[in-house]
């Protein structure tokens, strides 16, 4: 007969933490969010860390290059959907490695003889407003000159005129020859006042650009997640259909690190594609798994190679796989066992396995209580997609700002490749909902306010780090009275009491 399990699998809102001592020094301010992503044995560091624990959904109307961008400034990792052509998610992984460095290969170039309509196509084109100017309108071709949104007026200028006419030409320009220090580059910078300086070798041959924009930016974003060569870091997600010829691509491109997009983890197919990207690269390319909601599916995802495990299905905002096909998880109950898996995977292997909770966040302090529950991170959908950042349409419905908000299991996604459904082509039927959220802002914004909750709840509880508050932290259930007593009561909102009046 089947196997029942005794205890009912719960929600985030059925828990609370219970406060511990605090010391004096358990302040916000000192509180460090800093965690691991992916696997690394006892006595080592991990090779990919975050600054923050989230990242951002592998979805169609949720990660692109503008919120991988926006993200990494802020500390985190966004997985670009797979759910696209491979050119087209490679191409978006290189826009956000070419983003931010200190010397900035230039993806937008033009020759002499080009004209101000080529150049605004190809600033519609990439998004930059900066174009080099070289003798063949190449990226390593005999630099000539350059042009910035100063050089023209598009009201004022026949679209037809050449580059060469209103372009700002070499003798009027400070450059720098290459083998220069990011460090010189930036004092030159500073020096002569400029926003731009292009980088040339001995024969005039354009190398890159240094922006003074990227030295503002780190000033501000003391967070940003960086590489070794001072690049955004960027996720993408891959399927277990086309992967043999995805993830070269998305390796050549640049990417960090991989995810398997999948509606459930625990599958030979995953199987194999750990088993590809470990034969052909062995340990230089990282990708996690999942997703899983117990202790088997953690073991099976682990020994077969993954990074990181992914825990939770059926819990997004708008998947309806449960309620589909009576599939899933509470997510609390199912971050509590995959954690314990986790642990004892340590215990007896030496490796460190993160996990990630994915879905069942629908409050801020959700993702603290993931956390304290034994979650390394959490992948947020629905949150990330209300931001100016999210690739949706920003709409307006019933006189308030929306953005769109699709799930990949569902009919307008086409995200067929996520399901091992045998080799069909498209979907029998829908795992996910075609929705709206409510338009938020800039993601900076808030970020900010979600992870100062989560900083200021670990110093209720005594901890500065992430390890110290899951070792600290006490939870406990609550009952459903008690939940309604832990907001508003028995009083009249002020703003309610305006709208009743008018």
């Amino acid at each position: 007969m089947a196997y029942y399990y005794d205890e009912p699998s719960r929600t985030f809102s059925e828990y609370l933490l219970v406060p511990g001592y605090s010391s004096a020094d358990c302040i916000p301010s000192n509180v460090t969010l800093k965690t691991p992503v992916v696997k690394f044995k006892k006595g080592e560091n991990p090779e990919i860390s975050m600054n923050v624990p989230v990242v951002s959904a592998i979805m169609q109307s949720v990660s692109n290059d503008t919120m991988a961008i926006a993200l990494a400034r802020e500390g985190g990792i966004s997985f670009i959907y797979c759910s696209q052509s491979i050119e087209r998610q490679a191409e978006m992984i290189k826009r956000v490695k070419n983003y931010k460095a200190g010397f900035v290969s230039s993806d937008s170039n033009v020759h002499p003889d080009n004209t101000l309509a080529d150049v605004l196509a190809l600033k519609e084109k990439t998004g930059h407003s900066t174009v080099a100017v070289t003798d063949d309108g190449t990226p390593t071709g005999k630099f000539v000159g350059i042009i910035t949104s100063r050089d023209y007026r598009v009201s004022r200028m026949d679209t037809e005129t050449k580059v060469s006419e209103f372009m700002t030409p070499l003798s009027k320009i400070i450059y720098a020859e290459d083998g220069i220090t990011l460090s010189e580059a930036n004092d030159i910078i500073w020096d002569h006042k400029i926003n731009v300086l292009p980088i040339i070798d001995g024969n005039q041959q354009f190398v890159s650009f240094v922006f003074r924009k990227d030295y503002d930016a780190h000033k501000v974003n003391v967070n940003e997640l960086l590489d070794s060569s001072k690049r955004y870091i960027v996720g993408a997600g891959v399927n277990t259909r086309d992967y043999e010829e995805r993830i070269p691509a998305l390796v050549e491109a640049g990417v960090d690190i991989l995810c398997i997009d999948s509606s459930e983890g625990f599958t030979e197919w995953q199987k194999r594609t750990l088993s590809y990207v470990r034969e052909t690269y062995g340990d230089k390319v990282k990708i996690g798994a999942g997703n899983v909601v117990d202790r088997d599916g953690f073991r099976f995802l682990a020994d077969a190679g993954a990074d990181f495990v992914k825990v939770g299905i059926g819990g997004g905002a708008i998947c309806i796989t449960r309620e589909a096909k009576g599939i899933g998880r509470g997510q609390a109950t199912a971050v509590i066992e995959v954690a314990r898996a986790r642990d004892e995977y340590f215990e007896e292997t030496g490796v460190y396995v993160p996990i990630c909770s994915d879905g069942g966040i629908v409050q801020d302090y959700h993702l603290t209580l993931a956390l304290a529950m034994g979650a390394d991170f959490c992948m947020l959908g629905r949150y990330f997609a209300r931001f100016d950042e999210s690739p949706s349409n920003k709409v307006i419905v019933n006189g308030n700002y929306m953005k769109e908000y699709w799930g990949e299991g569902s009919a307008r996604a086409r995200n067929w490749q996520r399901y091992d459904s045998g080799g069909a082509a498209k979907l029998s039927f829908e795992e996910g909902v075609d929705s709206y959220v409510p338009y938020a802002g800039r993601l900076h914004d808030n970020l900010k306010i979600s992870l100062s909750k989560m900083k200021s709840a670990m110093c209720n509880c005594g901890a500065l780090t992430i390890p110290e508050f899951q070792q600290k932290a006490r939870i406990t259930l609550v009952s459903s009275v008690s939940i309604v007593e832990g907001g508003a009561h028995d009083v009249v909102l002020k703003d309610q009491q305006t709208r009743a009046v008018e």
